[in-house]
This record gives C-alpha cells, sequence and structure tokens, in this order.
C-alpha cells in the first residue's frame, strides 16, 4: 500500500539506470496493468496491506482520485468514532457510579470457594477491582495475565459483589464455546447462593433465549454470559451494573461501546492476555486504570516452546503423550 498512490500489487525489486546511476527500484502494479516503480529510498512510502483477503482486494487506478477519496472518508470515520468515544468517557467520568457496599462474611465465604492459593499479582488484582466496585465512580479496569493465570476469579469476585449489591451482571465473551466454559464456571462458583446465572448464545433454544431475555429484563436473571447477542439493540437489562468484558480484542470498538451507552455509569471490567494497542495505550496514559497479573499459579508449569522440521513421529509423539494425561491438542496449518 503506497501512501500516495493506494493499493497495489508488488511484483518485485528491479535494476533501473538513471543518469549514469544504477537504482533499485520496487515494482508495483496498479489497475489497468499500470506500473510504479519506487526507488527504495522512498519505502517509508509502502506499508503492508492487512486489510481483507488479498485475492479479493481491488487495486486503485493511478491518478484517479480514488485514493485519496478514501483516505477522507477514512480520516471522517476515524474522527466521528474518536469523538464518540471522547463524548462516552466524558459523560462516564461526569457520573457518580454506584459505591457498593460489602458484607465481609458473605463475600469471605465465596472466597473460600476457590480451591486454589491466590498468587500476589492475582489478590493485588482483586483488591483492586474491590477497591473500585466501592469507589463513587464508575470502574473501568483492565485486567492483563496470560491464558490460565487467574483472571476469572477476579471476574467472579467483581460479579458477587455487584450481584449482592443489588445489580446485574453481564459477561461478554468472544465465542459460543467461552460462553458456556464461563457460564458451567459461574454456576458452580454461585451454586451455594441465592443467584440465577444464564447464558445467551446460539446454543440455546428459541425457548431459553426467551427465558433468558425476559429475566434480564424482569430482574430475574442476576447474571447473563453471552456472545455479541448481548450487544444488540432490542437487549434490556432492569437493573445492569457491571459489564464484564473477556478477550475485547475479539469484538469490534462499536460493539463494546454499545453496550457502555446502556448506563453511563456502569462499572467496566476487561479482561485479556493480548490488549489490543488502543486499551493497552489508554491504560498506560492513565485513562484507564490497569492491573497486571504475571505470576503463574504455584501448581502451573512453563509453558515450553519447540521449533523444530516437520516430522511425523515427533509430532506422534507429543499428541500421545499430551492425550495420555487426558489434555487436549489442537493443530494449527497454512490452509
Amino acid at each position: 500500500m503506497h501512501e500516495e498512490h493506494g493499493i497495489g500489487r508488488y511484483t518485485g525489486l528491479v535494476t533501473m539506470d538513471l543518469g549514469g546511476e544504477t537504482n533499485e527500484m520496487m515494482l508495483l502494479e496498479y489497475a489497468g496493468e499500470a506500473q510504479l516503480y519506487v526507488p527504495v529510498s522512498q519505502l517509508h512510502l509502502i506499508s503492508r496491506y492487512s486489510g481483507q483477503a488479498h485475492e479479493s482486494v481491488a487495486l486503485h487506478k493511478l491518478g484517479s482520485g480514488a485514493w485519496n477519496k478514501a483516505k477522507r472518508k477514512a480520516a471522517e470515520k476515524a474522527r466521528d468514532t474518536a469523538a464518540e468515544l471522547l463524548n462516552l468517557y466524558a459523560q462516564r467520568a461526569a457520573q457518580s457510579g454506584h459505591k457498593f457496599e460489602i458484607n465481609e462474611s458473605d463475600y469471605q465465604a465465596f472466597a473460600d470457594g476457590f480451591g486454589y492459593e491466590e498468587t500476589e499479582d492475582q489478590a493485588a488484582a482483586i483488591a483492586a477491582v474491590i477497591k473500585d466496585l466501592t469507589q463513587a465512580k464508575p470502574m473501568d479496569r483492565l485486567v492483563c495475565g496470560d491464558v490460565g493465570f487467574g483472571k476469572t476469579e477476579v471476574a467472579l469476585r467483581a460479579a458477587f459483589v455487584a450481584v449482592m449489591g443489588g445489580k446485574q451482571v453481564a459477561v461478554l465473551a468472544p465465542t459460543t464455546l467461552l460462553v458456556e466454559q464461563h457460564a458451567q464456571n459461574f454456576a458452580d462458583r454461585f451454586a451455594d447462593f441465592p443467584v440465577k446465572v444464564a447464558s445467551l448464545s446460539r446454543f440455546n433454544n428459541s425457548k431459553a433465549t426467551k427465558a433468558t431475555l425476559e429475566g434480564m429484563a424482569d430482574g430475574t436473571v442476576d447474571i447473563v454470559i453471552g456472545t455479541h447477542k448481548l450487544v444488540q439493540d432490542d437487549i434490556k437489562f432492569k437493573n445492569l451494573g457491571l459489564l464484564i468484558i473477556d478477550e475485547e480484542h475479539r469484538f469490534g470498538v462499536r460493539q463494546k461501546e454499545q453496550l457502555k451507552r446502556l448506563r453511563a455509569n456502569v462499572d467496566i471490567l476487561t479482561m485479556t492476555a493480548t490488549p489490543i494497542p488502543r486499551t493497552l495505550s489508554m491504560a498506560l496514559e492513565g485513562l484507564r486504570d490497569f492491573s497486571l497479573i504475571t505470576t503463574a499459579p504455584s501448581r502451573r508449569l512453563a509453558v515450553k516452546t519447540f521449533v523444530k522440521p516437520f516430522s511425523e513421529g515427533s509430532v506422534r509423539e507429543a499428541v500421545l503423550r499430551e492425550l495420555k494425561r487426558g489434555g487436549q491438542v489442537f493443530s494449527c496449518t497454512m490452509k
């Protein structure tokens, strides 16, 4: 993608004699079989295209003005989105949030249901979230930690405080399988408390979906866990108080901000192992509160990564070893 001429197809490097000097050029092909030679000294104007599938991309026509028009539209859209987000965060900063009160004995009983010893980082993240929830301003905290480092327990503790404080909780997950996993974990942990947990995904039949939507609207559903269905316009909550977003990089900005608009003073807890640049930048600049979990649980072994030439024997050995211990295996291929 050329900064001034738009999307072209890279066809290779060529050598040209210009004014008695030999120059190396990058050759780009544009619509209508037009060609553009770019000196290697101008490579800063070139970037790799990372949009839709390459085979379906339309090349720009040199000198047509279409590229400049596309850039103007993109800039306008970016400004509109930035203005929307700025307005939303300004509303949140100006409003007072719900200040939760904690029943220490009930909270400790719930915490005791966690069958593991908290790591130092995990305990610090939980304490920070609980402190946020007991403040008069809306929480907006990012919890960052590797897979299996205990982010879900942070979410469970926050959900307990919110539900016991009379508020509803929405958990937004990127995949149906993760929704089911969270639903099971939440149901297990809240089994001894008067809390109704429901899920909203394509795995639910129409009858179950209708019952969940009605429960969210009339307040009989305390915690709902769902995919992007939770950000649809027709979703209604009676008293939403906490939004938990898991792996936010899998959702679009508008999807996430749409739920925030339901209540400008709703508490927000975002969990991720790979924060998107926008969110990480806001956290590092102090626009969002940030908790980092870097310590693995005591019983968790270090991840081992092996890079080696393909060998069916090595793959078979690794798969059998994992299956023998009751683990899971997934394989990634180029196509």
